[in-house]
Parts: C-alpha cells; structure tokens; sequence
C-alpha cells in the first residue's frame, strides 16, 4: 500500500506527538515544528523507495508473463497443440559402406539423419478429454495415439481409442533410455492398441482395467502390416495372425517413504488374447504375467521386472513353426520366439543442474534386460545400456552406449531379422547413439 492519505500522516503526527508531548516537559512551538518536518520527510522518502519497489515488481511481474506465454503450447480455446522434432547420431558395429554412402560403421564415423517429426493435440474441457498424436518417420508415418476420454467425479477415468496398454511398472517399463528394454520389442511396454481402458485409485492401489479390440492397425509405410509405432503380431503374408480380444489388468500398491526413507511401488500386470487365424493355420492364443517394482530413495530410482509370455500358434503358419512368432513396428517385420521370460532392471537419477545456467537436469542410468527363449535351440537375447539424458527447457538429449547379442536397432551382423528369435549368431555388438530431440 502506498502511503499518502492525509488522515494517516495525521494518526501518525498525533501519535507521536502523544509519545514525545509530557505535560511537565512540554516542548516548544518551534521543537514540534521541527520534529513534525522531520516526520514528513521521512515519510515522503519511505513512499519513494515503496513506488521503486512496486516498479520494479510490475516490470520482473510482466518479465515473467511473457516468458511463460512464450514457452506455453499453442492454445485454441480448449485445445493445446504441440509436437516435437528429433535427430538421431549413430554408430557402432555396422557394416561399412566403402565410400558408397552414408553408414554408421566405426571406421566411417557414423551417421547423423532426421529421426521423426510429430503433431501433439490434447484437448480438456471439464471431465472430456482427447488426445491425438501422429508420427512421420523417412519413408512411412503412423498414428501413436488417438483417444477420447472421460474424468468421473472420484478422479477415475475412462479412455476409448488407440491408447496405452496397461502393462509394466509405467509406460515404458523399467528403461530411461532411447532405446527401450527387450519388453518394448515384443509388445510388453509402450505398446498402442485400440480398446477402452478404465483407471482408478481404491486406497494405496491404482488398477488399470482394459479391452482391445485390436492393435493400433497399419499406416503408411512399404510393408503390408508393419508401419507402426509399438510391436505386435503382424501379418505380412496375408495368410497369418492378427490380434484380437485382448484383456489387460495392472496393479500397483504405492508404499509412501518416511521420512529419507523409500518408496516403493509393487505391482503385476496380466494379459491374455486371442490370435485370429486368416489362414489354413488354426486359430490361436497368447498370455504375459509379470511382477515389477520401482523403489525410490530420493532422486535415485531402481526398477525391475520379470515377466513370463507365451503364443501359442499353429506350425501351419507363414513362418512353418511353432517356437516363432512374427512382429511389426517401424516398417520393418522381425520374429521373435513364442515363448520365454525377460527380466530387466534398471537404475538411474535425477540431478537438477541449478548451478548450470544451460542446463536443467541430467539423468544417468544403467539397464540391462534379457529375452530367456524356452526353445533349447535358441540363443538368448540380452542388452545392457550406459546412458546419460540432458534436459534444458524444450530439449531433451539422450546418449546410450548399447551392447547386445539379440536386438534388432543395435549393430548390423547377418542374423538381423531374427535376433529375438533363434539368435543365430549370438554374438555381442555395440552402438553409440545420441538422440537430439525438441519438444514443443
């Protein structure tokens, strides 16, 4: 409040005159007179040092505004529109090019190429809700997400469309990298199928309810049924499997820390669905089960899971056995073996850089996961990543070292296509790669 009114220079004039004022000792005329310009002055410089104050205030107030309007989504009314754009740097054990072309070999310093580009719309408006994101990759796109939605009264809600399947300790299973754990390539983190799904918290518990009526479907791309975002039963010959009927149930108890203790979240997560025939082969069936659990010491996260899944399929089928299964994502078509168990773990903090003008945070980790096939006849699939992520307002960078003997995005040798599967090679390669992305 600024103080210039009159009847408060009075109040205050007449207070101290009380104070200074004794019958006995009455001052002079001339002494009041002194002290009331004294007060006077006083006063006028307090209101100009508080104008200073308020000027300031507004100026680092409206400083602050813009600042935010500038780093806020595009908003329509209820809509938000955003995206992101990313670049990726690779190399590793690939197979030169000869001064041929472009190549990530070692020898040939790798190669630096647009990863993908993406349009985010998220609309809210009291308990609706919608989401919508679509992906353009070189050569094919694809939708990732796509649902409407609805917020009851007790915070629970409702999603319909090609949304997130409740599998795994959170969206991404256990990783922080780039590059996902082996769950993501076969279809058990991160995967997108079309269905309603219902969430809700009772207590310590958050349960996640679910239906599918299908996968997300095939876009754009070269291949018949592979121009996707997450991996699933893909049927490229024609004559093979599609996912159907698909029911999915998570839960996961929170464990609050006490104070500089931990907390913890155990969960399991079940899913079981039909696999649809459209060949001579018969119809047939698929399961996963896994227990997984996240505990926290403050910024320090350790996640780990163990997860059993099995398909049972036809050796009537395209691929003319029982012990493979054929997946799709990215355009590109690979097997993997029908059953198995992976474990995976992880471990990583956050560290918030405020003594770093250019940098937010950082956040190094450490994952290793593993596809254990039952077929004696299969090599096992493992990869173990270092990386570190950078953050600073939009941007966020990730760098993984990857050694693996049985992933499809990790080094060039001849099994590729088949490394979930009976891993013939069963040889440990490697791959550095720096994913630039911004987000907006």
């Amino acid at each position: 409040m600024i103080l210039t009114t009159n009847g408060w220079v009075r109040r205050l004039l007449l207070t101290c005159l009380l104070f200074t004022s004794i019958p006995a000792y009455a001052a002079t005329e001339a002494e009041l007179q002194k002290r009331i310009q004294q007060l006077q002055a006083e006063l006028q410089a307090a209101n100009t040092e508080l104008k200073a104050v308020q000027a300031q205030n507004k100026t680092l107030t409206e400083s602050n505004a813009k600042l935010s309007k500038a780093d806020a989504p595009i908003q329509i009314g209820n809509l938000k529109i955003g995206g992101a754009i990313r670049a990726n740097y690779t190399v590793g054990d690939y197979p030169a090019s000869g001064g041929g072309g472009a190549s990530r070999a070692w020898e040939e310093d790798g190669n630096f190429n647009l990863d993908t580009f993406r349009v985010n719309l998220d609309y809210s408006n009291g308990p609706y809700s919608a989401k919508l994101e679509y992906r353009w990759y070189n050569g094919y796109n694809f939708l990732h997400t796509g649902w409407v939605g609805y917020t009851f009264e007790d915070d629970s809600q409702l999603q319909v469309g090609v949304n997130r399947v409740p599998f795994g300790p959170g969206a991404y299973g256990v990783s922080q990298s780039w590059l996902f754990d082996q769950h993501y390539y076969l279809g058990l983190s991160d995967d997108m199928d079309l269905g309603v799904k219902y969430t809700m918290t009772s207590g310590n518990w958050t349960w996640d309810m679910a239906y599918y009526f299908s996968d997300e479907g095939q876009y754009t791309g070269a291949t018949r049924d592979s121009a996707r975002y997450s991996y699933d039963i893909v049927n490229e010959s024609g004559d093979g499997y599609e996912e159907r009927n698909q029911f999915n149930l998570r839960g996961i108890y929170s464990l609050a820390a006490s104070e500089g203790g931990m907390s913890t979240d155990l969960g399991f997560s079940v899913q079981v669905g039909e696999l649809e025939s459209e060949g001579p082969q018969s119809d047939g069936d698929h399961y996963a089960a896994s227990v997984h659990m996240i505990n926290q010491w403050g910024n320090l996260k350790l996640a780990s899971q163990v997860t059993r899944y099995e398909y049972d399929v036809d050796d009537d089928q395209p691929l003319g056995t029982d012990t493979l299964v054929q997946y799709g994502a990215y355009d590109f078509p690979s097997t993997a073996a029908a059953e198995g168990w992976v474990p995976a773990i992880s471990l990583s903090y956050t560290y918030a850089t405020d003594n770093i003008d250019w940098l937010d945070y950082v956040v190094p980790y450490m994952e290793y996961s593993s596809i254990v096939k039952d077929e004696s006849d299969f090599n096992d699939s493992e990869m173990f990543i270092i990386g570190l992520a950078l953050a600073r307002n939009g941007w966020y960078i990730y760098n993984d070292l990857a050694f693996s003997n049985g992933n499809e995005f990790v080094g060039g040798d001849s099994a590729f296509g088949d490394r979930l599967g009976a891993n013939a090679d069963d040889e440990w390669i490697t791959r550095y790669n720096i994913n630039f992305g911004y987000y907006f």
